[in-house]
């Protein structure tokens, strides 16, 4: 009986000491993460684009007189990524929260992030490629376009030009980034996964990787030719990295055919799956930020690692 009791009070005490070693780690990682911030830019003024806000996640221990340059990540739909508060669901991305977990575990790199945010009603025109060019300009797609968006014409290469003409500009020369393309990321769900695409495809000088979430192939007559244009367009495998997911409920319920045509499409282009490129399928998932709130820690690690 009284070996009995005492492995008993031994466990209670190990117990006890895990849990308090637990306290501890989470203290800690409260601790190192406290600091990380969120700088805005409102209303910032392009002349290609409509002026919109812009936000910056700064990692905790953030410094800008390091001699080693953060990475740099950018979002698009920039009101959902960290703030409730102004996403469309209530739910954000919870990207800086994500970003300090995984830094301070050393999964990922130190990486500063720009959201940057949609104007609402010229989104779609924003973020839909324009490519191949063509298409866009048939009188069936510009009439289609004006019924959806209220304008006849895609408006992303002057996007693209914002970002990289004028946002990539300013944040190398205000925050302690680097310049390469191997340190520079871009990424987006549904349209922002079309328009992150067509970046890299567009500036494989300026970013190395892209993130594509839930990307939204389905858009009549200019979905399927942009598929078709990815067999010339895609950058250069060899210093490039794309990420594809899906889910399998609403509007993702669509998606796993195109996708599967994409994936035909990188193989081709000498895409290696788990080096260069990943696709992945995500059962149960839905067409929203919860959705992409609960697996966005897997692509960052992908790219970021």
């Amino acid at each position: 009986m009284k070996i009995y009791i005492i492995r008993l009070t031994a466990l209670l005490v190990f117990i006890c000491n895990s849990l308090y070693s637990q306290r501890q780690n989470d203290t800690e990682l409260l601790d190192k993460t406290v600091n990380s911030k969120v700088i805005e830019h409102k209303s910032f003024a392009s002349q290609y684009v409509d002026n919109r806000n812009i936000e910056v996640y700064l990692p905790s221990g953030y410094n800008p007189d390091l001699n080693e340059k953060y990475q740099v990540l950018y979002v698009h739909d920039g009101q959902n990524v960290f703030n409730p508060k102004t996403s469309y669901t209530g739910i954000d991305w919870g990207i800086d929260e994500i970003l300090d977990s995984l830094i301070h575990k050393k999964t990922v790199e130190k990486t500063v992030v720009v959201a940057i945010w949609n104007n609402g009603k010229k989104r779609f025109s924003e973020y839909m490629p324009k490519s191949p060019e063509g298409i866009s300009e048939t009188e069936q797609a510009k009439k289609g376009l004006k019924d959806f968006t209220g304008i006849d014409h895609l408006l992303s290469d002057e996007y693209l030009n914002f970002i990289v003409k004028e946002l990539k500009p300013f944040i190398d020369k205000n925050y302690n980034v680097s310049s390469k393309k191997e340190d520079t990321s871009i990424m987006g769900a549904s349209m922002g996964g079309l328009i992150s695409l067509y970046a890299i495809c567009k500036s494989p000088d300026v970013f190395g990787s892209a993130i594509c979430m839930s990307t939204h192939w389905p858009v009549p007559i200019l979905g399927p030719s942009y598929i078709e244009s990815l067999k010339t367009d895609l950058p250069d495998p060899k210093d490039h990295k794309i990420y594809f997911d899906f889910g399998t409920e609403s509007l993702d319920a669509q998606y796993e055919p195109y996708q599967n045509q994409v994936d035909d499409i990188m193989k081709n282009a000498g895409y290696t799956e788990g080096k260069n490129w990943m696709t992945q399928k995500f059962d149960g998932a839905s067409h929203n930020e919860e959705s992409w709130n609960k697996r966005v820690h897997i692509p960052l690690e992908f790219m970021l690692q």
